[in-house]
């Protein structure tokens, strides 16, 4: 590496948005797999991120999982540094808080607004080491550019961006609507010293034809002075890609409609349903339809599989899941002879037990579990954080190779565990029912391989199978990503206010 590029700060750009979910974290991923394709070296960095999809680092840190995609489009490893404030909720009220890749406790919403001005600096800490050699820093913010209620101590958006001295390009997402009054607004609540900070805006998710859109550019421009740097087309193959948090997760949100008689796949969507990403490889199946079944609606009686997803609170799921009456809809699938999966907080719910005693997740206490497994789990001991690589030794995948990672808190044995799903680092991993078809495990990311994927779908419909490619398709979308970025931005003059050029 050149002398010079270690020393030189490298260029960067922040992306904050006019809301949450105007698609932030996608564009991010797609400059950077452009920014590659260039032959820059460039990262992706956000400096606080609030979300229950998280991904292991290869030194066991836990970074956002949108943080972790966007890694991947840079051609890199996730990194703790490029997601140093995590927020993971546990409930209305209070979130875990991961710093620099460690959880550092349990914060209410109150308490952590007290805890931001100490975090700062670390944030930028973390900023000049991702930055260290690079060309290129791409930041992402959170939420709304204008929550003025939460400027004071700002961490995310513009007091970052005032910090670290970056430029801004702002985001707004014209499919929810009144996006012309988003960023004006924006621009109205925004002290001039912010405002001259912002140096154009993009208009996401757009559908028809563009040319319409003419007046409405030239409106903005004239009220708020903002060039526009690009209208962005709804990308269809965003679907592909794993979503940053539960917001994409509408009432019956799925993959609905692939065909005649799919193997059927039902989610409940749980209150702090975490690590859904889990599922978008059987998402991404043409022979799969999987929905994500929403809270005061049935499990669906036709279903091949209900999967139990990972929860940030097993005990608080638990009982949301008994008050939707979804305990009685898999007991009857069971006795009917479905097949059950739970991963992660979902495989604990599947024993006899569950006990927090110290109060890890949540008030102390012990709850029964669905009793569709004879294992128990109790919380304690440090959190299970790793990358994992090992093999399925179920009978519908037996011998294929998995891999994924571990993160967990609570120990869980039993009379099951004696027939494991998979062997992991040498060791055995999650509990198989004595007819088979009830099983759990530990392992996020389980259904990534290919030959996994398609043995263990083969076992719920013989005859049928995975046809997909899933780690060559988010790859190849990645680069349509970029390409789609590449045709409707003006990039070179967002790689200009970036300092490139």
């Amino acid at each position: 590496m050149p002398a010079d590029r270690a020393r030189r700060r490298p260029a960067a750009i922040m992306l904050q948005g006019t809301g949450s979910d105007v698609g932030k974290s996608l564009v991010v991923a797609g400059l950077c797999r452009l920014a590659r394709r260039r032959g820059l070296s460039v990262a992706p960095f956000k400096p606080q991120n609030m979300s229950n999809n998280a991904a292991v680092t290869p030194d066991g840190g836990e970074i956002g999982r949108a943080q972790a995609l966007q890694a991947r489009a840079a051609g890199l490893a996730p990194n703790r540094h490029m997601n140093p404030v995590l927020l993971k909720p546990q409930s209305e009220t209070g979130a875990q808080v991961v710093v620099q890749g460690r959880v550092e406790g349990v914060a209410r919403a109150g308490d952590y607004q007290a805890l931001k001005p100490a975090l700062l600096p670390r944030v930028l800490d973390s900023f000049r080491i991702l930055g260290e050699g690079r060309d290129l820093l791409v930041v992402e913010g959170a939420g709304s550019v204008a929550e003025v209620n939460l400027r004071s101590r700002d961490i995310a958006n513009m007091g970052f961006a005032e910090a670290a001295d970056v430029p801004v390009i702002l985001v707004g997402d014209i499919d929810r609507g009144g996006v012309i009054a988003a960023l004006v607004g924006s621009h109205a609540l925004l002290p001039e010293a912010e405002r001259r900070r912002i140096r154009g805006w993009i208009i996401n998710k757009f559908r028809g034809d563009v040319a319409l859109f003419d007046p409405a550019v030239q409106t903005i421009r004239d009220r708020t002075g903002w060039p526009s740097l690009g209208i962005l087309p709804w990308f269809v193959e965003a679907a592909l890609l794993p979503a940053e948090d539960a917001a994409s997760l509408g009432p019956g949100s799925g993959t609905a409609g692939k065909g005649d008689r799919p193997i059927r796949v039902a989610v409940p969507c749980l209150s702090r349903i975490a690590n859904f990403d889990d599922l978008d490889p059987l998402s991404a199946e043409p022979d799969v339809e999987v929905t994500f079944i929403a809270p005061g609606r049935p499990l669906p009686r036709d279903a091949d599989l209900i999967l139990l997803p990972g929860s940030k609170a097993t005990i608080a799921d638990l009982t949301f899941l008994r008050q939707q009456g979804w305990d009685i809809d898999l007991a009857a699938h069971v006795r009917q002879g479905g097949h059950v999966l739970g991963l992660c907080a979902g495989y604990q719910m599947l024993g006899t037990r569950v006990a927090d005693p110290d109060g890890i997740e949540g008030p102390p206490g012990a709850v029964a579990g669905l009793g569709l497994l004879d294992i128990a789990t109790v919380m304690a001991g440090e959190k299970t954080l790793r990358q994992t690589t090992g093999k399925a030794l179920c009978a519908n995948g037996g011998g294929e190779t998995v891999r994924g990672y571990e993160m967990h808190m609570g120990v869980t044995d039993g009379p099951d565990r004696s027939r494991p799903v998979l062997e992991i680092d040498g060791r055995p991993d999650g509990a198989i029912s004595a007819d088979g078809r009830v099983m759990g495990c530990y392992l996020h990311g389980l259904f990534a391989e290919d030959g996994f994927r398609r043995a263990f779908l083969a076992g719920l419909r013989p005859g049928r199978t995975g046809t997909l490619a899933y780690e060559a398709t988010v790859d190849r979308v990645l680069d349509r990503l970029a390409d789609h970025l590449e045709h409707h931005l003006d990039v070179d003059a967002i790689l200009r206010i970036a300092g490139l050029g």
